[in-house]
This record gives C-alpha cells, structure tokens and sequence, in this order.
C-alpha cells in the first residue's frame, strides 16, 4: 500500500481508462483487489421459495457486512428482486449501501449493482414485458431494441448497472423447462433479436449481459442442469453464433453455462471461456458466474475438492466475478493464493477487467453520486409502468401472436356469445414468464398486489362480448366436475374459446420455467381431457395456446376452429389477444419454434440434417405439425416473382442479391416476414437440411407496395469443416425464399464458384436489407 488511496491519476476523467485502471491497480492491495471479484446477496427473502438452483444449501456464508466491504466490494445483488420493495424504497437503500461501501473502503469504489430483466426490470411495479419467445415471434429486432433500451432507461434511473439478459441458448429440446427464456430454435434469429436487445440496454448505459455461455439448452433429455453431449461442430456451428452477434452488438458481460459439456463443466473449462470467448471472439469485457456455478464444481459437478479449488479451478477458466455472494472467491482464494497454488497474475487479470467496467460505468469519476436518479424524480417521470411501457409492451405482444390455424372462425364476430374456459383465461398469471417479478418472487408472497395492470382474457373480451367463464381444470390437476362446467358452458355458447398451456414457475412451481422441465409435450395436466370434452360437444373451439413452449395437438388440431398461440406476452398481452381475436389487430407473427406433432416425446427442431428428418429407415416421423416460421394472417402482401441477381454465380468471398416484390391490395395494414433459407446439397459434413439466413419484417399500409432488396455475403453459408476450421466451400446451393420454413414460394439455384476460403471470427454475420419504393 503507498498511500491512503483516495487520491491518485485514477480519478483523472481526461485520463485513458486504461491509465486510470493501471494506476488504482498498483495502489492495491492483494485483499483489495480479491474483494472486487465477487458480489454481496442482502435482502435473500428467508419466507420465500428458491429463485436459484441450490439457494437454500449454497447460500454464501453469513455475512458481516462492515467486515465485508472494509476493503471494497465488487457487486451488490437483486436489491429489487429478491423481495417485494417500493421502487422508491429499493432506490434509497441502493444508496444507503453504495455510501457505506464508498466509506468503509480506502478507495471509495461504488459497487455494481445488478438485477435480471429478462422479460422486463424484475422489480415489483416494474413492466412485464412479453417473453424472449415472443421477441422471437415477433420476428421484430427494431421493436426489441426499444424495448430493451427502455427496460435499460428505467435500470438506469434505479441505480442498477448491470442487467443479466439476454438469454442467448439455442432452443434444442422442446421438453427444457427453460425454452420459455430462449429466443429461438433458430440461431441466426436467436443472434439477430438478441443482439438487438443487447443494443437497446445498453444504449441506456447498463451492461448487458450474455446467458449462458455456451449449450446449457443441449442438456440430455431437456433436463436442467444434465449433462450436454454436443460436440464441437454443433457448437460452433448451432450454438455460439448467437453470442458472436451480441458481441458483434458491443455486449460488456457474459455468464457461464451451468453444465458440462463432455464431461467438462464449463465453468472450469479454459478452452471456451478464455480461448473461444476472448481469444478467438476478441471478447475485454467481464465473465460472471451463474449464481453458485464455481460452488458447484465442488458440490455438483465433483471436479474440486474444496471451495478453494473450486476458486482456483474458475479463476484459471476465465471466470472474474463470482455471483450472487462470497462463496469461493473470497476466504479459499486468498487461501490458495498464500499457499502459492494460483498465480496472483489471473487476479490481476480479473481485477482489471472489473474495474475497467467500473471506469466505463463512471463509477470511479470523483463527481460520482451515489442517489438514483428516481430519487429526484417527481409524479409521472417516479412511475415504471408508464405509458411508454404499456405502448411497447402491447406493440410487441401483438406482432408476436401466432395465428396458427384458422377455418373462417377467427375474427369471432360482432354478437357471439363466448364461453371462455382454460386455467390461461381468468387471471394475468398465465400471460407472465418465470423471470417476471411476480411468478419468480411475487408467487411467495400470495397477499401481495400484482403492481401492474395486467387484464385477463376474460375481461379483454368482455368488452366485446357476451363472456361465460368456467375454469375446467388449473394448469395441473383439477376434478371431473370442473371439466363438466366447462363442457357446460361451451354447449350454451356460439363459440368455445379455450386458453390453455403453462404455469410458468421456478423448480416444479410451475409447468414451465427453470427447473420445471416436461416429461412429454402432451398438454400439461388434465388440459388435453379439458379440450376433448370442449370439442365433444361440436360448439366451435378456437384454442388460445398461452404457453412457455409448444404443445403436441396432433390428436385434435383438425376438429379445432381455430388455434392461436402466445409465447407468456406480458401485461398487456390478454389485450393484444384480445384484439387478435376480435379482428382489431391482423395477427402476423411467426412460430420462433416449430409445434411437434404426433410423437409427444419428439423434441426435434426444423434445424437437422437430412438423416434426422423423416425418412424410410425410422419409423419415428420427426417432422413439425406447425412448421418453424410458419404463421398466418386475416390479410397479407402480396409478393411478386423473386430475382436472383448474379452474373457469374456466387463467388466465395462474395455477395449475391434478392429482390422481392411486395403489394398490399388490401383494405388494411398488413405486416409479412420474408424468410430466406439456404439448403447446401453436397458438402463436407452433414450439415441441416436448411438453416435461415435472412427474415426482414415489411410493413404495408393498403394500396402500398415495396421492393424488398436483400444482399446475402458467402460468409452466411460458413460451416465448420472437418479439420474444425470454419469454411466456405465452392458447389451449387439453393436459396429458398419462403413464408415458412416448410412453405417455400421461390427456390432459386445459384453455383458457388472460386476457391474454398476459410473465415473467422471477422466474417459477415447479416445480411444487407433494403426497401425500395
């Protein structure tokens, strides 16, 4: 130590950051710099549930909170979304702490404050938005990123820093309790709409952070937290484009995968955390644990002794914070560190890492100020839920409804006496994913408001309609004579509208979220009884799937009058379901994942090679009931003869350009998803039979028309080859410019011709869009 700390070039904002980090460095001590790398967890709510895997027998030691940060502190965790607070009250005890770490330290460093904000801030009185399965829906990363950046702004203005979204796993098994959290099964749409949220958030000045680095979607059997089995094609090729496109997007933060993949947890493992992550993606930023993950080698995954080696095993992988709390990296590190078992060059490494985040975030500025903004806030600009809110979060529930089937009952006209039935119809908590404030937190706490407005299907449609509302059964259990009302009510109805699917919920509370992983993809509960009892009194059914996942309904998707699915759409979803079904809005989002169909323990995605589609030597047909990318609409655009402009076929290191014709001869808006996927016939692996590489969004107002001009690079059809290299290779392919991923309206053939070329880390990642008058 050289001086009392305080002062020092470091505070210095004309300064470069790296400067100013190099000089706090060597004014530090080895305890001062440790206790930067890792985070406090204050308000844990002792009355509720576990809103983390193991929270109850992994909890970091207890704490003696002036000890704690008497030499600086790294993190402050979930200080509104552990427990019910005002945001006023949350925001005020945010700067009660950030002053007392500020005071108890030599060098009065600020901590980071982080909360999840998944599906929204999950904060009580915060906005629900829908869930990233509807931002896949939506097929809308414009739309995402304002929502993102308004879900930063309000972070923001409560003192938060840092935020742990986007969820950038690759949906691989439709029984994972977690697909509710995924974007897509698709990894060029996971990539495009999750770096869009990634741009959003962090336009607002909060670090967003990249979940979960890499294949926990890959665990066995669609089992939390199992083992993956990937290898390292799959990898490279499915499941870590999504995060090179975030990083592409400027993403400061990542977090680790809770598995192993081939034995090695990933939390252990160097060769993805460090030379994957930062040495071949060129990632500086910071890695943070999952919550627990370094504890778990020990306790979980059996690959440490100790929590010191747990510490050391973490340190050396790449890991630089640990979350939630002080497990490993504080006691048992500077214990190994004294025993000389780890090079203090790695804490080095973190620290400055840390706090080069911390400079960036202003947190080291002499004129930093430890309020929250929403403390000097006053009326209207004091509310989260604000109109703003409310406008986004209707938006984008809207253009993700999914119109998956419709034989002329749908929009449900004027005068139409309802039944309404299903355990999704008669309260907001069907509409909300589980890392929404109230199903991850409020759900412990039952007399607690919801603190938001958030309508139910019933009373969306009762301002239409004359409604009868039975409930059938709840999403899991339920008595014959509950199904029997329902049957009841839909015989006394012109039309049955029944809204079924998940709970969403933590660790077996619900029928879907983390830890509430599915058996089968049959209807959870007696939910398929329900909907065979509706459809046996021959009333018309128009079937709401409001869910975390697709369902398997194959057994009576042809006797349903119609089918409409929503992916958890948030507080102002029942309203837009409600506009879907009445005809106000024209429905036109796209399935970001396909629906199964007969085979209820067939979790396939539409993305397989030839051998794992429908062929002649299984007699297990994989294939989508409601195919990847397919959703249909009350009005659509036209589209006219497609052009593939290309001289002297596609060169390998070049580009190639579609241009599509698009009309609207309707008599109201209309909103298309122009999907372009690429099917390479012979390469050097077995690669998918087809995989997306371009799906603009067009919105046209009636009489209006547009051309639609997208330039695709080479790189787009980049795959890793057999030496493990990625490579573009010369042959014919064919670019299927389709609605869907199974209706395809032009296929065009295009040679591929030069040299084979091998790319990296620098390729192309988009495409070019353009629309032309």
């Amino acid at each position: 130590m050289t001086d009392s700390g305080a002062a020092g070039s470091w505070r210095d904002t004309d300064l470069p950051t790296a400067e100013r980090v190099a000089d706090l460095m060597a004014r530090m001590s080895l305890r001062e710099k440790v206790a930067q790398m890792y985070g406090a967890w204050l308000n844990v709510d002792d009355t509720a549930g576990e809103v983390a895997p193991h929270q109850n027998d992994q909890a970091p030691d207890p704490i003696d909170w002036p000890e704690l940060i008497r030499h600086g502190l790294g993190q402050v965790t979930r200080v509104y979304g552990s427990a019910p607070v005002e945001p006023s009250a949350g925001a005020r005890r945010v700067a009660d702490l950030q002053r007392q770490i500020v005071a108890a330290g030599r060098f009065g460093i600020p901590a980071i404050v982080h909360e999840e904000c998944l599906t929204g801030l999950a904060a009580w009185k915060a906005p629900i938005f829908p869930a990233p399965l509807s931002w896949g829906a939506s097929f809308d990363p414009r739309l995402v990123e304002r929502m993102g950046a308004h879900i930063g702004a309000t972070m923001r203005r409560l003192g938060i820093h840092q935020g742990l979204a986007p969820v950038l796993d690759v949906t691989r098994d439709l029984r994972w309790g977690r697909v509710e959290e995924t974007i897509s099964e698709d990894p060029y749409l996971v990539g495009t709409i999750g770096a869009a949220y990634v741009r959003g958030l962090q336009s607002a000045g909060v670090i967003a952070t990249l979940k979960h680095f890499v294949g926990y979607s890959s665990s066995r059997a669609g089992r939390n937290l199992a083992p993956v089995s990937a290898g390292p094609r799959e990898v490279a090729d499915v499941l870590l484009p999504p995060f090179e496109m975030a990083l592409r997007a400027g993403a400061r933060s990542v977090m680790n995968n809770y598995t192993d993949i081939d034995g090695v947890p990933v939390a252990a493992d160097a060769s993805l955390l460090t030379e994957v992550l930062r040495e071949r993606l060129g990632f500086d930023g910071t890695v943070v644990s999952d919550y627990f993950a370094i504890a778990f080698l020990e306790t979980l995954h059996g690959v440490a002794a100790d929590r010191g080696e747990a510490a050391v095993t973490a340190l050396r992988a790449g890991i630089d914070i640990e979350l939630p709390g002080v497990n490993c990296y504080g006691g048992p590190l500077l214990k190994a560190l004294e025993a000389g078992d780890v090079d203090e060059a790695l804490v080095d490494r973190a620290v400055e890492r840390i706090l080069r985040q911390k400079c960036e975030l202003g947190l080291l500025d002499a004129a930093w100020e430890p309020d929250p903004e929403y403390l000097t806030a006053a009326g209207p600009a004091a509310e989260l839920d604000d109109a703003e809110a409310r406008e986004l979060a209707r938006t984008l529930a809207e253009r993700s409804v999914v119109l998956l089937r419709n034989s002329s009952a749908l929009p449900l006209r004027p005068g139409t006496r309802l039944a309404v039935v299903g355990p999704g119809a008669g309260g907001p908590e069907s509409l909300f994913g589980c890392y929404s404030f109230p199903r991850h937190v409020g759900v412990h706490h039952p007399a607690l408001e919801l603190g938001v407005a958030a309508p139910s299907i019933v009373d969306a449609l009762r301002a239409d309609f004359e409604v009868e509302y039975e409930l059938g059964c709840p999403a899991l259990g339920g008595d014959d004579e509950g199904i029997a009302a329902a049957a009841r009510a839909a015989a006394g109805a012109d039309v049955c509208v029944a809204v079924l699917g998940d709970l969403a919920g933590l660790f077996g509370l619900g029928t879907s979220g983390e830890g509430c992983d599915a058996g089968d993809l049959r209807l959870p509960g007696r939910q398929e009884e329900l909907l065979e009892a509706l459809l046996a009194t021959g009333t018309p059914v128009v079937l709401v799937v409001l869910a975390g996942r697709p369902y398997e309904l194959s057994r009576q998707v042809d006797r349903l009058a119609a089918a409409v699915c929503a992916f958890f759409p948030g507080e102002e979803g029942a309203t837009a379901l409600a506009g879907v079904l009445t005809g106000r809005v024209n429905p036109s989002g796209r399935l970001p994942v396909g629906f199964p169909a007969a085979g209820a323990s067939q979790p396939s995605t539409y993305l397989a090679a030839k051998l794992g589609r429908r062929n002649e030597v299984s007699n297990v047909d994989p294939s989508q009931l409601f195919p990847f990318g397919h959703g249909l609409s009350y009005a659509d655009a036209t589209w006219g003869a497609v052009t593939l402009h290309s001289t002297d076929g596609w060169a390998t290191d070049g580009e190639v350009e579609l241009t599509v014709p698009l009309s609207n001869e309707t008599d109201r808006d209309v909103s298309t998803v122009v999907q372009v996927y690429a099917h390479d016939p012979v390469a050097s692996v077995a690669r998918p039979v087809q995989f997306l590489v371009a799906a603009p969004r067009v919105d046209l107002a009636p009489g209006e028309s547009r051309t639609l001009v997208i330039t695709l690079h080479a790189d787009l059809l980049s795959y890793t080859g057999r030496d493990g290299r990625r490579v573009v290779e010369p042959g014919d392919v064919e670019l299927l410019v389709a609605r869907s991923s199974t209706d395809t309206h032009t296929a065009l053939r295009v040679p591929m011709v030069g040299p084979s070329r091998q790319v990296g880390a620098a390729r192309r990642l988009h495409p070019t869009v353009t629309l032309l008058p």
